[in-house]
């Protein structure tokens, strides 16, 4: 993983490579190990290094052909680069390097912006074209590598993180309280574009771009989940599933630099490192056992499984273990890192997980990221799968999995049922524009009569929501492309790229992805069990404990003790602090009123509303705004 910027419109200024030295040193922990810039005419590219792959000079960047044509700026890795690279010399091409950024611009130079349909990878890139004289960048399908853009009257550039745009001379930031507001009120982060600095936006997962020399810009999505019904038919899922995944995580141990694995008990990551020990073990060259790394807190042990899958894999096991009020601390250095608010401590959790990775000498860390989305791991859709059913008409399976659902972790089967029915005759009134606007409006005089903030943060009056499908399906594809996935996401690698490790996430091959997508329901939910096709396919691959496990805890933090005696007076001070007062958007008493009478209490969302202020006022705090 590296760190990249690309400006364009800078002819003529005379400090444009102290600009993009400048922007460029702002990812200085992206790439500790070598650096580069280019300029010609009006188009300025600056890089950052972690060599990954071909520790040589030859893997230096920006990188140019050989023959002169294309220069490149890449961030991130391109696992299935040694077939490519075999087509591509079969089809002429001649390699100076043993890398995938020499690949990934010869498949420029051969095949275009069609490229990209080629590419098995995560990835931020810009490509200048000498011949035409034109910009090409690309962001991979899932937005697993960031990739930013802002425009200021002398230029336009791009950047793999916000702080390298912040050091453009001519950008004024300011909050954008679309994005702000959206995450005081409803708590999302990275359901858009938009970032909380206003003008400044992350290019779409799965997208890419031409700039022309005229300074035209284009835009479009090269890639997007397969409609239901697109993948084609597989007998045996599982097998199918096995085979993909298998293969997934061999090509993400391609490394010149240690790899490592975050365990967190879970079914996702045990399936990862018990792959990477059967990988490492038919391979006599890298035939060590796996370093891993896990974080415990008493309230959330999973140590059981943990343990039963060091057992069956002998992997070295490194263990984190923090309270809350030494993940608080840790507030300023994360948010420094990631240029944004976080959504909870478990944000804090990954960035010191990452520095111990680092601390033992792993520069490329894998984990399950992705299959809780994709595969319908969260508890919450259980019930979009029975309404699902209940909708097409399918009341007695439904039932069937209530029952077997409530048998396994306790409740009342018949109420869950009339739960159900209740959520079709809503969900039939919603799609009705004016019943939307009224629910719209309602929530919107109950928010302002309860709760902490005023208009500036809250959306518009007049704005009527768009109907969402929660047919489960529908509701896997927003997981996936719009909340939480994205966020996660840019929690991982803001997290570990401040520490200079790569993070690999074999669950989002995009192989795998379009697979799952194209299954029934019943391969992602069945009975009292989630990720039913997974469970399937590591039958004999991971400890049965594991595999048959019903309850699901994550990497969880102590986020409920945030308001008591040892981290209050902290939380408090920054939002009750002059400027916040002085802001505008926020019922200053009765917040004041609220958390004075929740201090030493565990109520979950008093934290999780104090800790929303907090983050945004120390973001603010930070860029003086």
């Amino acid at each position: 993983m590296c760190g990249i910027v690309a400006v364009r419109r800078l002819a003529g200024a005379l400090d444009a490579r102290e600009i993009v030295d400048r922007m460029a040193g702002a990812l200085a922990h992206r790439g500790p190990d070598d650096e580069g810039v280019f300029f010609e005419g009006d188009v300025g590219l600056g890089f950052k290094r972690l060599a990954i792959l071909d520790l040589t000079e030859a893997g230096h960047q920006p990188m140019t052909s050989a023959d002169g044509a294309a220069v490149l700026v890449f961030n991130g890795e391109i696992f299935n680069y040694v077939e490519l690279r075999d087509e591509l010399r079969g089809r002429g091409h001649r390699f100076r390097s043993t890398g995938d950024a020499e690949v990934l611009l010869h498949a420029y130079l051969e095949w275009g912006t069609e490229c990209l349909s080629r590419l098995n990878g995560e990835w931020a890139f810009v490509v200048y074209d000498r011949r035409t004289a034109s910009l090409f960048g690309s962001r991979d399908r899932f937005g697993i590598k960031p990739l930013y853009r802002v425009q200021v009257p002398r230029a336009v550039a791009w950047a793999s993180e916000i702080k390298a745009l912040l050091a453009l001379p001519q950008y004024r930031p300011s909050i954008n309280w679309r994005a702000a507001g959206a995450y005081l009120t409803s708590a999302r982060l990275d359901h858009s574009s938009d970032t909380f600095f206003e003008g400044v936006r992350a290019l779409p997962p799965g997208s890419a771009f031409v700039v022309d020399r005229e300074g035209r810009e284009r835009e479009w999505r090269y890639w997007s989940l397969p409609a239901p019904g697109a993948a084609p038919p597989t007998d045996n899922p599982a097998a199918a599933f096995a085979a993909l995944f298998e293969d997934a995580v061999r090509i993400r141990l391609r490394s010149d630099v240690p790899l490592g694995v975050c365990l967190s008990g879970g079914l996702d990551s045990t399936a990862v490192i018990c792959a990477m020990d059967r990988v490492g073990r038919s391979n006599e060259a890298n035939g060590q056992p796996v370093t891993a790394f896990t974080y415990h807190h008493h309230d959330f042990d999973e140590r059981r499984y943990v343990d039963a899958t060091v057992d069956r894999t002998g992997a070295r096991l490194h263990r984190l273990e923090m309270d809350h009020v030494a993940l608080w601390d840790l507030a300023e250095r994360v948010m420094r890192a990631h240029d944004e608010p976080v959504h909870t401590l478990t944000a804090m959790v990954g960035y010191e997980l990452m520095r111990m990775i680092a601390g033992c000498g792993i520069r490329v860390i894998l984990n399950g990221q992705g299959a809780d989305e994709t595969l319908a791991g969260y508890d919450s859709y259980f019930p979009d799968a029975w309404y699902t059913d209940l909708r097409r008409g399918r009341a007695l399976r439904a039932w069937r999995d209530i029952r077997a659902y409530t048998a396994a972790h306790g409740g009342a089967p018949l109420e869950r049922l009339v739960a159900m029915v209740e959520r079709l005759a809503r969900a039939e009134l919603r799609r009705a524009a004016w019943y939307r606007t009224l629910a719209h409006r309602s929530q919107r005089r109950r928010a302002v009569r309860e709760g902490w903030f005023r208009d500036v943060a809250l959306p518009a009056q007049d704005e009527v929501p768009p109907f969402e499908s929660t047919d489960l399906d529908a509701v896997l594809r927003r997981s996936t492309t719009v909340d939480p996935l994205p966020l996660y996401l840019r929690i991982e690698d803001r997290n570990s790229m401040a520490h200079s490790v790569e993070v690999r996430l074999p669950m989002l091959d995009y192989r795998l992805v379009e697979l799952v997508f194209g299954l029934a329901n019943e391969w992602k939910i069945r009975g009292s069990l989630n990720k039913y096709v997974l469970r399937e396919a590591m039958q004999g691959r991971i400890p049965e404990v594991v595999r048959t496990r019903v309850d699901k805890m994550g990497f969880p933090s102590p986020f409920r003790q945030l308001l008591d005696g040892k981290t209050f007076d902290a939380v408090f001070e920054l939002v009750t602090s002059r400027r916040a007062r002085e802001r505008g958007v926020y019922d200053w008493e009765r917040m004041v009123r609220d958390l004075e009478a929740h201090r030493d209490s565990t109520n979950a969302e008093m934290a999780s509303r104090a800790f929303r202020v907090a983050q945004l006022e120390l973001w603010a705090r930070l860029h003086d705004l």
